[in-house]
């Protein structure tokens, strides 16, 4: 059975890069295909169209569209998301930064740009709830916009962007390169927080049961696998490769990333769809159960 799967390029990407790696897609009959994507708006689109059968995609994406045809049985990781801030910025927590903002703002000077990965996301969420709690309104007082993960390094050496949050390796890809510095993670803010699922296209995941089963098996193996600690040092091997860094600086961040597949939990999926609705990115009247229960389908594994 052929089986075509997008990945972004981050750490969390481990359980579908070594499922195929390490043979347990072949091992339930399945030929897969991993396609390298360098947008979360560009997986949406392509498992929503049936270009990708699915996806390892963020944990709050499909929960935005409901009426999008993307379903998600399966969770796949936490704890993996950072704000980094540029070397040009001085201090090291939010009240700093929030002082700067506030000087910049008497001064008449433009907002700082900040940049997050996906407007439905943890770390817009993250990025927004850090700065709130210093007194800084990230409606008014910064410019938030959205950038890929793999750029964000980049972006914030060349100026054009003060901070990011985004997932590992690329906070630390930033530290390495003396752009930046990893200021905050969300496993010392919520440490619970859902970040990344597997999601499919509904049609597809509903035609044939069997096959669904047979993808989540070797997803689930191989996250398993991914969350080992002795395989770390083959699992940073394994992402460099994919992610096109060196495994020095892919491996500490497997510290901070929690592998953990499970079935869809719809708690977790209204606790996403409250911070949309904080950040109004929901209608206030929206069904919150009604939303979760269309899209985050534990009833879809075995």
């Amino acid at each position: 059975m052929k089986l075509k799967l997008g990945f972004a390029p981050l750490t969390d990407s481990g359980p579908v890069i070594a499922a195929q790696a390490l043979g347990f897609f072949a091992d339930e009959g399945l030929e897969a295909e991993l396609s390298r994507e360098v947008s979360w708006a560009t997986i949406r689109d392509k498992v929503a169209l049936g270009v990708l059968d699915g996806a390892h995609l963020l944990a709050p994406m499909a929960l935005a569209e409901p009426g999008a045809p993307i379903v998600v049985p399966l969770t796949l990781a936490r704890g993996g998301a950072a704000i980094t801030l540029s070397s040009r910025i001085p201090g090291e927590d939010a009240l700093s930064l929030a002082r700067l903002i506030a000087r910049r703002r008497n001064e008449g000077a433009s907002p700082l740009t900040l940049a997050i990965v996906y407007p439905y996301s943890v770390h817009n969420y993250l990025l927004r709830s850090w700065l709130a709690e210093a007194g800084v309104d990230p409606r008014a007082d910064v410019h938030i916009t959205v950038a890929a993960p793999s750029r964000m390094a980049e972006l914030l050496a060349a100026g054009v962007i003060e901070g990011f949050c985004a997932g590992e390796p690329w906070g630390p890809a930033a530290q390495a390169a003396g752009a930046g510095r990893v200021v905050v993670r969300v496993g010392e803010v919520w440490p619970v927080a859902p970040d990344k699922a597997l999601g499919f296209g509904r049609d597809w995941a509903q035609a044939d049961p069997s096959r669904l089963q047979a993808v989540l098996r070797a997803v689930t193996r191989a996250t398993a696998w991914c969350a080992e600690p002795r395989n770390r040092d083959a699992l940073a091997h394994l992402l460099a490769e994919r992610l096109e860094l060196s495994a020095e600086v892919v491996s500490p961040g497997l510290a901070h990333v929690a592998f953990d597949a499970r079935p869809a939990n719809r708690a977790e999926a209204a606790w996403l769809l409250g911070q949309m609705r904080r950040w109004g990115q929901l209608d206030p009247g929206a069904d919150l159960r009604a939303c979760a229960e269309a899209v985050y389908r534990p009833d879809l594994c075995a």
